[in-house]
């Protein structure tokens, strides 16, 4: 859907930084766009979808195992104190298409930030610090490179 930004994403109509990590039948892995920090993926589906009841059978398979592969490659890779994986699918009060963000949270980060969980992810927003490209880059080589050996 044009104008969607994780269909323009995946569609190659924006820019995305570090590529498409990982493609499978139904899920797409990328590093995120936004202010979450390096390492911060999401899994999100192919398709446009907007409410997880609208899963079909073989993306309601696809996912699990792919979200627990996300989160071993953050935790792998990061070395987070914890790996939150939450879903998003708002913008401007309204249902976007669904993803599921996969980030790494360090204790460092909790007391930089002041806070723990959605208010953590909410205050990141808020301050609006992108992280560097080129690191966004290198992190996703690095995950492609450990779902390669898999």
């Amino acid at each position: 859907m044009e104008g969607c930004l994780a269909c323009d994403l995946a569609e190659g109509r924006a820019d995305l930084p570090g590529g498409v990590i990982h493609e499978g039948a139904s899920w797409i892995v990328e590093h995120t766009v936004g202010p979450l920090g390096v390492g911060t993926l999401i899994v999100k589906p192919k398709r446009h979808v907007v409410h997880v009841s609208e899963l079909d059978r073989d993306e309601a398979q696809e996912l699990g195992p792919l979200l627990q592969s996300a989160a071993a490659i953050v935790a792998e890779l990061a070395e987070p104190d914890q790996v939150y994986v939450c879903l998003w699918s708002h913008h401007g009060g309204r249902p976007v298409h669904l993803h599921f963000v996969v980030q790494p949270v360090t204790r460092a980060l909790m007391d930089e930030i002041g806070d723990i969980g959605p208010a953590l992810q909410v205050a990141m927003f808020e301050r609006g610090e992108y992280p560097p490209r080129d690191e966004v880059e290198a992190f996703a080589d690095r995950a492609r490179a450990v779902l390669a050996r898999e």
